[in-house]
């Protein structure tokens, strides 16, 4: 059974929770489930999104 890893927010200090976010980039906005602090809205971008959706995303806007 495989463990999920809690993560703490830095500023706050409390765990953080599964949320859906905007993303704008170019005058274009997505929205995606990251984790984010309750308390300050902080989010955590895994680098599987990073360098995964957020770059097709942007290399899709760049080249119109």
């Amino acid at each position: 059974m495989e463990k999920k890893q809690i993560l703490i927010c830095n500023k706050c200090q409390v765990p953080m929770e599964q949320s859906e976010v905007q993303f704008t980039y170019l005058n274009h906005s997505f929205r995606h489930k990251v984790q984010r602090c309750p308390k300050c809205g902080q989010v955590y971008l895994p680098d599987e999104l990073v360098n995964g959706r957020m770059r097709e995303v942007e290399t899709m806007l760049e080249e119109k």
